[in-house]
């Protein structure tokens, strides 16, 4: 896998982490009262997993199976 295979698997998982945590916590805010956030309170939340998501993912690019974001290694690698 070439460097802009592993920053498009990076970027993939940071956006879909983003894009579920704002989700999620837009559900919550108009289905129940324990969280009551702004669309823009939703956003600004969002990023903190996503951005925990993109250095998880970088540290994997190094960590894990070679040429992925994944950390498993290639033995247990479901992908393999």
């Amino acid at each position: 896998m070439t460097l802009s295979q592993s920053l498009a698997d990076t970027a993939e998982r940071t956006m879909m982490t983003f894009a579920e945590s704002f989700l999620g916590l837009l559900l919550a805010t108009r289905t129940t009262a324990l969280v009551d956030l702004s669309t823009l309170g939703a956003a600004a939340v969002s990023t903190m997993p996503a951005a925990l998501a993109a250095l998880k993912s970088t540290a994997g690019t190094r960590l894990g199976r070679l040429g992925t974001a994944s950390w498993l290694p290639f033995k247990h690698d479901p992908a393999s």
